[in-house]
């Protein structure tokens, strides 16, 4: 028997989520969304051939899961609102908002309530996503099993045993594809120093990040031994990789790393005041 989901929002980030549902063979009839957006609403009953409302009812609410993917901002009044249909069943509500803390949610929704936080990121929107996940003591293995599904339609997921460790998995993996996007960037730049065309700089680029990461993911490497490997002594990649040594990269890296999950405890603190 498959779970009965609710979205309460149908963005990008839930249409990803009914997509990989969908895809791995979870019914419609067991998928609702509810969404203001009357454009939107038409595009999921069309495209994934669910449920679809403009606002929440307890007949639509009558579900396993509720999946929370609003905007931040717009998680106190929607959760509010969501809290005195809570007593009449206890599903396990998923949260895909980046930095709203359990606690604010705990507090909006009336008390003790099965939460799940989830922290994906944008690959998620082609199902090549990477999502942590945190669960309230109150989740049962069975809820817990349940969330995991919902985030794994769209990638790979992991779980951590502190709520505080989604400041970690926000520097790395939910603002990562970013950092790479970055140095795909500058790689492309510095082709084109060199004489290269952009567009086959480009095809260069992107191809050769999408080798590198196939590769660490499929030979069970990790990638101080696969950077080893293609590194000839005395090679053109030897004095490449010097040349990020002396920039200290690595340095670098884990600076900017932290200043993600700095900001990341910043904005979570910041719903605490509210």
């Amino acid at each position: 028997m498959h779970d009965t989901i609710v979205f309460i929002g149908g963005g990008n980030m839930a249409a990803s989520l009914i997509g990989g549902l969908r895809h791995a063979g979870h019914p419609a009839d067991r998928i609702r969304v509810v969404e203001p957006d009357a454009g939107r609403r038409e595009s999921l009953s069309a495209d994934q051939g669910v449920t679809v409302a403009a606002d929440a009812d307890a007949a639509l609410l009558a579900a396993d899961v509720w999946v929370l993917a609003v905007k931040p901002q717009m998680m106190a009044e929607v959760a509010t609102g969501l809290a005195p249909m809570l007593p009449e069943r206890r599903p396990v509500v998923m949260s895909v908002a980046a930095g709203v803390p359990t606690r604010a949610l705990a507090g909006w929704l009336g008390g003790d309530v099965p939460l799940v936080r989830c922290m994906p990121n944008t690959p998620a929107l082609i199902g090549a996503g990477a999502s942590g996940l945190f669960a309230l003591p109150s989740v049962g293995e069975t809820q817990r099993a349940s969330a995991e599904a919902v985030a794994a339609a769209a990638g790979t997921v992991v779980w951590v045993a502190e709520e505080s460790a989604l400041d970690a998995v926000t520097a790395t993996s939910g603002s990562g594809p970013a950092y790479f996007f970055r140095f795909m960037e500058a790689m492309q730049a510095g082709a084109e120093d060199l004489g290269l065309p952009p567009e086959t700089a480009r095809e260069l680029v992107l191809h050769t990040a999408l080798g590198a990461a196939r590769m660490a993911l499929e030979s069970g490497d990790d990638p101080a031994t696969l950077r080893a490997k293609v590194t000839s002594p005395g090679g053109t990649t030897e004095r490449a990789l010097a040349a990020f040594e002396d920039g200290n990269l690595q340095a670098l890296v884990t600076t900017a790393m932290r200043a993600a999950a700095d900001r990341s405890r910043e904005l979570g603190a910041g719903f605490d005041a509210e």
